[in-house]
């Protein structure tokens, strides 16, 4: 059986999307995601641990992430993480891990503020949910049949 390398993010973007051309002529947009979990302490203070994520998308989606994408914006990202592994100037092997974004939907709502970043003016509405013909019935709970 094959493994499952799977990645869901949603958090909001620590700087605007570096855009790149490679040399095969395909685009490649780079970014940072936090991520920011709330926790109690052991004794019982909330605090937050906030996690950086190196993110990449490629071809369609460097361009939107180019268009759209703005430090602060809020997304959701699904991708694989990925390790590369490089020489630096000083001859030592290093690490690199990211995560190869393969799609990501766009979390925030936009206010016309924005218009001038080239984004959409309106986003799409869904359509209202059918109402079911027969709608069902609520049952009346006495309060004596309660358990508390």
């Amino acid at each position: 059986m094959a493994g499952v390398n799977k990645v869901i993010l949603v958090g909001n973007l620590g700087v605007d999307p570096e855009v790149t051309t490679i040399e095969s002529g395909i685009k490649k947009a780079s970014f940072r995601i936090a991520t920011t979990e709330a926790f109690k302490t052991r004794s019982g203070e909330r605090a937050e641990h906030t996690e950086w994520h190196n993110i990449t998308v490629w071809r369609g989606l460097a361009d939107v992430a180019e268009k759209y994408l703005r430090k602060g914006s809020k997304i959701y990202l699904e991708g694989r993480i990925r390790t590369r592994e490089y020489t630096d100037r000083d001859g030592n092997k290093r690490y690199f891990t990211d995560i190869q974004g393969d799609t990501f939907q766009m979390l925030d709502r936009l206010n016309n503020n924005d218009s001038d970043k080239g984004y959409p003016q309106s986003q799409p509405q869904s359509a209202p949910a059918k109402q079911p013909e027969n709608p069902p019935v609520k049952e009346e709970t006495p309060e004596d049949d309660l358990p508390f």
